[in-house]
Parts: C-alpha cells; sequence; structure tokens
C-alpha cells in the first residue's frame, strides 16, 4: 500500500446554477492546474497510478497537471461530485430555501442542504447520503491497496466525505471542511495497517508565492 494524493479540481465555472454548466474549468482553472504540474514536476514527485472522476473538471484538471507523464489514468464514476446544484434545486422547491448566490449565503446553505440529505428529506435526491458515503469508502480503499503513490482528481465534496470518514467527523464538521477546500489544493491519506490516516489538509504549495496569490479560489 502507498499514499494516496487527492486534488480538487481547478477553479471551474464559477458562475453556474446548474450541474452541466458548471462541469468545466475556467481560464484560471487551467492554469491552477498546470502549475500544480509545475510544482510536481520541480520537486520530482511521481505518481506510480492516477485516477479522476468522469466529470469534465476532473478530466481536464488531470491534463492540466501532467498531459503525457500520467499514462492510462482511470475515470471511475465513484470519484465524482455530489449533484450540489440538483440537489439545491430540490431544496428551492421543496423547503423554500433559495439557492444562494454569494459566498456568505453558500456558508448558511450547505449544512443546511447536506442535514436534508442525510436525513432524506429531499425527495427525488440523485442518490441517497448512504450511496454517496459507500462508493467514497470503497473506491479510497480500493485505490489505498493497489502498489505505487497514486494521484486522485476529484472535487471538494468527496474529500470533505473522506475526511468524515476517515476522521469520524460530525456532519457540520463536515460541512465546515467542505466549505474550506480550494481549487487545486492537496490532501494526503496513508494507509496503516488500522486504516487510513489524513496526513495532508488543504495545501497550495503551487499557489504560495506573492504574485500568485490572486489565484487562490474556492468555488
Amino acid at each position: 500500500m502507498s499514499f494516496i494524493t487527492l486534488v480538487r479540481h481547478g477553479q471551474a465555472n464559477s458562475s453556474a446554477r446548474d450541474e452541466q454548466s458548471y462541469d468545466r474549468l475556467s481560464d484560471l482553472g487551467w492554469q491552477q492546474a498546470r502549475w500544480l504540474g509545475g510544482y510536481f514536476e520541480q520537486t520530482g514527485e511521481k505518481f506510480a497510478r492516477a485516477y479522476c472522476g468522469t466529470l469534465r473538471r476532473h478530466v481536464e484538471t488531470l491534463e492540466g497537471i501532467a498531459p503525457d507523464s500520467l499514462a492510462d489514468p482511470v475515470q471511475d464514476a465513484r470519484l465524482n461530485e455530489l449533484a450540489y446544484f440538483d440537489m439545491a434545486q430540490l431544496m428551492q422547491a421543496q423547503h423554500g430555501i433559495a439557492i444562494p448566490d454569494d459566498r456568505e449565503k453558500f456558508i448558511q446553505h450547505m449544512p443546511q442542504l447536506l442535514t436534508l440529505w442525510r436525513d432524506g428529506a429531499l425527495d427525488g435526491a440523485p442518490e441517497s447520503w448512504t450511496s454517496f458515503e459507500t462508493r467514497v469508502t470503497d473506491a479510497l480503499t480500493e485505490i489505498a491497496a493497489g502498489d505505487g503513490r497514486a494521484i486522485v482528481v476529484t472535487s471538494g465534496g468527496l474529500i470533505g466525505m473522506a475526511m468524515r470518514v476517515i476522521l469520524e467527523l460530525e456532519l457540520k464538521a463536515m460541512a465546515h471542511i467542505c466549505l474550506a477546500i480550494e481549487n487545486s489544493s492537496l490532501h494526503r491519506i496513508q494507509p496503516l495497517s488500522t486504516g487510513l490516516a489524513m496526513t495532508q489538509f488543504n495545501a497550495l504549495p503551487h499557489l504560495d508565492t506573492a504574485e500568485r496569490q490572486h489565484a487562490r479560489s474556492h468555488l
């Protein structure tokens, strides 16, 4: 077994309010991915295996990081994001809670949505809370059991659920974690004989210079 480096995708279409429109990298998102690839090259970081979800923003981020050096990346739908926009529309229709239009409102919105979803109070949700938790756990457990270091490009909600499972977080703490996760950030999981351990969260070494501070983003 060897450690997993989780990467949140680069900035997507942050002005979108539906799943399809959101699912593509912005110009900044492409730049974040290329800078991260440059960081790996500069430090000599090598990955024996590469994985990503099947969403466009996942595939594009992996392409930006390492267009040629990662052979045969595996696309796995279990690494896809929760359908936040779809469920937000259901929450608005069923509970009268509007989809947020700024970050401060989003901070209130996320724990409300996650709570309703977990409690089965969103009729017609694309998948259940339990299904999401199970697929995240199963995918990461399988990747952790492989040989050599693995890079996994995915989304903030999946990383938040991974941390909930590994650290046994309550829902409110998971929501706060998800809100903190920045685009193109690094998170590391170390397999131990007793289970998985988080060893790094929300690192941005490729943006940690004065001239790149403007390139940090959450949405």
